[in-house]
């Protein structure tokens, strides 16, 4: 396996700053900034905490309100959507761009690396042998083999059940934390589709590998004709604002069909 050229990389950031990524070799030793994102999940780093403290700080400041006046559990459901687009978003990129199939074996936390800025997507690194077989892989995303079924399951089943698992501790509901999941996978393939709207079958395609696993089937409603996507819970950002008036995501259960405001990831 190769690693994955620079112009390859750059296709892939072309998409947007969440799908933008770095790469290691898998094992190298850390150097800084660089940081592991499995120290999210470790309670006694206190990472994932002073990550929610803060998008808390930040939330409560848009309308000149104390952090304490916006609910912990509404900053932790924010801060968990940030994260799970972050690690989902290459993946599928890399996959639509290049109508590739996943690699056997997705990266686990331990194997990802970040810097932990706040304010969008923060810097973010993959290993190499991880990354290098959907730049030179054989079969297209998607393609209803067994493999890339597999693939996901590992995927959602490990780092993202790892994240849902940190931020359900906050008191966030597991049907909360897996529809931000789903709504991470639906926002990238969105994303996708308007930074480059060629990628409109890939990009729906490769979402709809995600969106039809057990873990998150019952997460959303999905017209598959015209790429509707609702999730069936919300991520609780409304209720940052006074009064819980704050305006409703797009894609959020409550919302009405004119709405289609997204609310910012951290």
């Amino acid at each position: 396996m190769t690693e994955p050229t620079a112009a390859r990389q750059e296709q892939v950031a072309a998409l947007g700053p969440f799908f933008a990524f770095e790469t290691h070799p898998a094992g190298s030793e850390l150097t800084s900034p660089w940081r592991t994102l499995s120290e999210v999940t470790r309670e006694e780093s206190g990472v994932l905490r002073k990550r929610v403290t803060a998008v808390r700080a930040s939330l409560a400041a848009r309308s000149g309100r104390p952090a304490e006046a916006v609910e912990l559990r509404v900053a932790a459901s924010v801060a968990h959507l940030g994260l799970v687009a972050r690690v989902l978003s290459p993946v599928l990129g890399l996959a639509a761009l290049h109508g590739l199939r996943l690699p056997s074996r997705p990266p686990t936390l331990d194997e990802l690396r970040w810097h932990s800025g706040l304010g969008g997507a923060f810097a973010l690194s993959l290993p190499r042998e991880r990354v290098a077989p959907i730049a030179a892989g054989a079969s297209p995303c998607g393609s209803g083999s067994g493999s890339d079924a597999d693939t996901v399951e590992k995927l959602l089943d490990g780092p993202i059940r790892e994240l849902v698992d940190a931020a359900a501790s906050f008191s966030v509901s597991p049907l909360i934390l897996w529809g931000n999941v789903a709504s991470a996978v639906n926002g990238a393939a969105a994303g996708m589709v308007a930074a480059a709207p060629a990628l409109v079958r890939p990009a729906r395609t490769a979402a709809l590998l995600f969106l039809s696993r057990p873990q998150l089937r019952d997460t959303h409603t999905l017209d598959t004709h015209n790429g509707r996507f609702r999730r069936r819970s919300c991520c609780l950002i409304y209720r940052a604002t006074p009064d819980a008036t704050g305006a409703l995501c797009g894609d959020c259960v409550l919302a009405r069909p004119r709405v289609r405001r997204s609310g910012p990831r951290s």
